[in-house]
């Protein structure tokens, strides 16, 4: 069962002189889900995450949360803490007063105060820090000083806007698993905005990806990675190989699809296809698998033989650029361990289970053998 929506946008658009940054967009968040909104600089993402804080005001639709509108409404009263990626900490005054300083201009009781910093504090791992300054923190322990200060109040709406890009690589995977383990035992809804693909699909129940003012899709990460609605989406969300080609056939659950002088089998998925229609294959790098050709081996009915272009070893994996004919493809091997850096002529082997199907724009030309 769904969880009910906690933060609703209904149709909002927003300019900036003659810029449009946002154009119609709808969108539901749900209560104690973590939802990042994705795309490149200058798509809107933040423009939408300053809207729902307060900062800004959208020319048209509406904002609502749990129910109420609040267009209008002054930031303070929102109840939507906003993390920044300069994490926007008090320089001159300690990490316990950084934390408490929301409960303060609250009026609460030092005891009570006290016990809430206190909880901060060992929720974050910042015991023992909180008479330091700011500028005494690494970026890591500063970050987290910022999550603790937006959270010590008690919201329930957490709001972060690439708030880990301060980071360096190592540290960034630390807290981003740290704040989502948070995030899942508070039960808080967090709305997460990046431009960082692995932190949306490693952190996300679900993610809105952002195209020009515009979502081009929203769905749970495994949708997004594995089932683009648009070729711009499996473009800009991992690596991918795309292959325009044309439905030559339907055989129970599968297409054959014509590209160039292969045919691919394939089974049918969401994307609507007939027979006559041009259409462009989705083929990630890992879903590929790539063996060394010896002498005597034919590309077959499931193979592709092609010749190592060049390559490059990332430790988990071996990305590989392989020319077959006219057609160049990128393969990872997940376990590199087994066969070492190969080189020469390989034999690609794609299955059809892992083969996603787009509409295509271009024309393609037919062929012959089958895969």
């Amino acid at each position: 069962m769904s969880r009910q929506p906690i933060i609703t946008i209904d149709n909002v658009s927003k300019s900036f002189g003659p810029h449009q940054a946002l154009r119609n967009i709808t969108l539901e968040i749900e209560r104690g889900s973590f939802t990042t909104l994705l795309g490149p600089s200058g798509c809107g993402k933040t423009t939408l995450m300053r809207l729902i804080a307060g900062f800004y005001e959208p020319d048209a639709g509406s904002l609502y949360i749990d129910g109420a509108r609040i267009n209008g409404m002054p930031a303070f009263k929102r109840n939507t803490p906003l993390v920044f990626q300069d994490y926007a900490l008090f320089p001159h005054i300690s990490v316990f007063d950084n934390i408490a300083y929301g409960l303060k201009l609250k009026k609460l009781s030092r005891p009570d105060i006290q016990a809430k910093v206190a909880s901060m504090l060992d929720m974050f791992g910042l015991k023992g820090l909180e008479a330091r300054y700011p500028k005494q923190l690494s970026g890591g322990q500063q970050q987290r000083v910022a999550f603790a200060r937006a959270l010590v109040t008690g919201q329930n709406v957490l709001l972060m806007d690439e708030p880990l890009s301060n980071l360096d690589a190592k540290m960034r995977v630390e807290v981003r698993n740290e704040l989502r383990e948070l995030q899942q035992r508070t039960g808080i809804t967090a709305l997460f905005v990046t431009h960082d693909q692995e932190e949306a699909l490693s952190m996300s129940d679900r993610i809105a990806v952002f195209d020009k003012g515009r979502i081009a899709q929203v769905g749970t990460p495994w949708d997004i990675y594995f089932k683009p609605r648009s070729k711009y989406v499996a473009d800009f969300v991992g690596t991918a190989n795309f292959i325009d080609g044309q439905v030559v056939g339907a055989e129970g659950s599968e297409l054959l699809v014509q590209c160039r002088e292969y045919v691919f089998r394939i089974v049918k998925n969401t994307a609507a296809a007939a027979v006559g229609d041009q259409v462009t294959l989705v083929i990630r790098p890992e879903c590929v698998t790539i063996v060394p050709a010896t002498g005597d081996q034919m590309a077959g009915n499931s193979s592709w033989k092609g010749e190592i272009a060049r390559s490059s070893f990332l430790g988990h994996t071996i990305r590989y650029w392989v020319t077959c004919g006219s057609q160049q493809w990128i393969v990872d091997d997940s376990n590199p361990s087994v066969l070492g850096v190969m080189e020469g002529a390989v034999l690609l082997n794609f299955d059809k289970n892992s083969i996603h199907l787009l509409p295509a724009q271009d024309e393609v030309k037919a062929g012959l053998a089958l895969v």
